[in-house]
């Protein structure tokens, strides 16, 4: 089955009970749109692009000082088992099997993401003896 094209996100900031547009092609996503007419949308927050960041970076400093795993990507994936972030795939002996789960900006709000991140920051603890940089000035 082929995988439908992705559709652009355009980004609206709220200003009381009005949504502005950020950008110019959020603007032009209007075009063509009569005044008074409705509309549809879908509400969602967009995500924290430095906690993602410093999630990765994570990932790095631990795979460079441990070895354990061959990537960051690939202790991602471990990451997402052992946090429960899983999808259930029946297998045809009826089975079921516990893959990775998704964690990607659609998949997953903030919240979850920063409930996702703080366990995966204490499974890296429990199981390497991970302390991130915060915590290890802190400590100094």
């Amino acid at each position: 089955m082929a995988k439908k094209p992705e559709r652009p996100v355009f980004a609206f900031i709220r200003r009381g009970n009005h949504l502005v547009p950020e950008m110019d092609m959020d603007i032009h996503a209007l075009d063509g749109i009569s005044q008074n007419q409705r509309v549809r949308i879908e509400i969602k927050e967009f995500r924290n692009v430095d906690r993602h960041r410093a999630y990765w970076a994570m990932l790095q400093e631990v795979v460079d000082a441990t070895e354990c795993a061959l990537s960051p990507e690939r202790l991602h994936e471990v990451l997402k088992l052992e946090t429960g972030v899983v999808d259930l795939i029946g297998l045809p002996n009826g089975m079921r099997v516990a893959i990775p789960g998704s964690t990607s900006f659609d998949k997953m709000s903030e919240g979850e993401f920063e409930t996702f991140f703080k366990a995966a920051e204490r499974w890296l603890s429990e199981t390497y003896g991970y302390v991130n940089e915060r915590k290890r000035r802190a400590a100094a």
